[in-house]
């Protein structure tokens, strides 16, 4: 079986925490797509092209990645790019909660597509974008949170 998945997101910025996921998900999966949302309502802190390209740094060494940017509905990419399963990623209760309450839309709206959830590995569960963004905005070391790539245009 030839198992194409999507693990969507923002990624502003990517962290080590989606990097977890995207790793075992890469030992799990035949083909990962990175689907990193245009999404213009969130006030992103780096440009759709930014994040692509640095999570394309990111995932250099995993051959089973690709990385695409994508305006509009995940439903959609998905059917457009035919894959058969979504991953989620879920830190904690709480998300589990919405992503479980995701989960019950995606189905009603693409009943074909699977639902992986992905635990996140509990010494990093911690990580999200959102803090890492407020780290950078004050100037703070992101190192410990993100991947090389993300240091370094930061430092610049």
């Amino acid at each position: 079986m030839n198992t194409l998945a999507v693990f969507p997101g923002t990624f502003d910025p990517i962290t080590l925490g989606h990097m977890d996921i995207i790793t075992r998900a890469s030992k799990i999966f035949d083909h990962v797509i990175i689907a990193v949302a245009n999404s213009p309502s969130k006030h992103t802190l780096f440009d759709l092209d930014t994040r692509v390209s640095l999570i394309q740094k990111s995932v250099k060494n995993l051959s089973n990645i690709k990385v695409e940017g994508f305006s509009g509905m995940l439903i959609s990419f998905l059917k457009e790019k035919q894959a058969n399963i979504l991953i989620r990623g879920v830190r904690s209760v709480a998300d589990f909660d919405y992503e479980n309450q995701l989960a019950g839309m995606y189905r009603l709206a693409a009943p074909e597509i699977e639902i992986v959830m992905l635990p996140s590995n509990s010494q990093i569960s911690y990580i999200s974008s959102t803090l890492v963004r407020e780290v950078i905005i004050h100037k703070g070391d992101v190192t410990p949170f993100v991947p090389k790539e993300i240091c370094d245009l930061v430092k610049k």
